[in-house]
């Protein structure tokens, strides 16, 4: 993990505390099952999430998706599993 990005997971840990309700955002092209697989990432890593929960958002143009889910945080370690899981899927560019 770039060192950037693990200072972020420093600062991150340091504001927030465990546990807690954390949204994620996850962007990408737009793909009819972009919103299934993203459920299914997150759910292996928070078990108890609800895929009902999951808002779907379209870009204007039709080309980007971006879906927004939130969790039940444990710990920084489970988010930043999260993170690289998602992040390192193929249909995902950006998670926020």
């Amino acid at each position: 993990m770039p060192a950037d990005l693990n200072s972020a997971f420093d600062r991150l840990e340091q504001l927030l505390e465990f546990p807690c309700r954390y949204p994620i955002k996850i962007m990408g092209e737009r793909h009819e099952r972009f919103a299934g697989a993203v459920a299914a990432l997150v759910r292996r890593h928070a078990p108890d999430f609800d895929p009902e929960t999951v808002r779907e958002t379209v870009s204007r143009k039709g080309t980007f998706v971006s879906v927004t889910v939130v969790i039940e945080a444990r710990s920084r370690e489970q988010l930043q599993s999260l993170y690289e899981a998602l992040a390192d899927h193929e249909w995902v560019r950006i998670v926020l």
